[in-house]
């Protein structure tokens, strides 16, 4: 949690200096060192944040020139409206592939490193860095420069509205023992190289964050309802009434 802090603190800093004019569009934003050295960050940290940016189409990346801020984007572009949904439904699609060929891929090395991710979620230590971990190391298995790119997109797009960081905050912060487990069934399948299994595994995984979400939205949606009987239980109530009139 503290790194995705630090990470989208980074986003919205850079993105107030655009607003005021501080990096006005078609300039050059800093280079990733001195932009590490500004925000007292490491640089995986701020190539985080440039991918954050880009997905939000607040700048662009040029291979061998640099980084450049775009013009404002209209509003009503459907990119900017991605709720939690669609992105966990992009990521299973993906994802599942990426799982698939990696299972044909994956190195040994790989796999003790993708080992140490499930322990230091059994341990309770930094949970969420070692979920982007696992992910990460499934999908550079595949040694496949556009998916790795593409779940790197879809990685940042978590953080690109506060409604999304609510929405996997209410869901990462539950059932960590079925994640875990799901990723040793993914782990599992990949350790076998049975491509079916890993892409099933995968999808499985993501078809219950899919089914938490609506959970949590249901649940939210029925305490919204309380709320609002409850007030105008209040405003009707006989007895506040006469309480009212003295």
């Amino acid at each position: 949690m503290k790194n995705r802090r630090m990470f989208w603190r980074i986003v919205e800093e850079i993105e107030a200096s655009i607003a005021n004019g501080e990096y006005a569009p078609g300039s050059r934003l800093p280079p990733e060192r001195e932009l590490a050295e500004k925000f007292d960050v490491s640089r995986p940290t701020i190539r985080e944040a440039i991918i954050a940016l880009e997905v939000r189409e607040k700048i662009e990346v040029k291979t061998g020139s640099g980084v450049y801020v775009l013009q404002s984007v209209a509003t009503n572009n459907p990119a900017n409206k991605i709720n939690a949904f669609e992105l966990t439904q992009a990521r299973a699609l993906v994802e599942g592939e990426i799982a698939a060929l990696a299972a044909n891929t994956i190195t040994e090395e790989e796999l003790v490193e993708l080992n140490k991710t499930l322990i230091m979620m059994e341990n309770k230590s930094y949970v969420e860095e070692a979920d982007e971990m696992f992910h990460q190391i499934i999908a550079n298995a595949t040694r496949n420069g556009a998916l790795i790119k593409s779940f790197q997109n879809l990685w940042a797009l978590r953080a690109s509205s506060q409604k999304i960081i609510t929405d996997y905050d209410s869901v990462c912060s539950k059932d960590n023992k079925k994640t875990l487990d799901e990723h040793t069934s993914i782990y599992k399948a990949l350790a076998a190289n049975d491509a079916s299994e890993a892409r099933l595994a995968m999808h499985k995984h993501f078809n219950r964050l899919i089914n938490v979400l609506f959970d949590t939205v249901e649940a939210q949606a029925l305490e919204e309802v309380r709320r609002k009987n409850s007030e105008k239980r209040d405003l009707y109530s006989i007895d506040n009434l006469v309480n009212r009139l003295g």
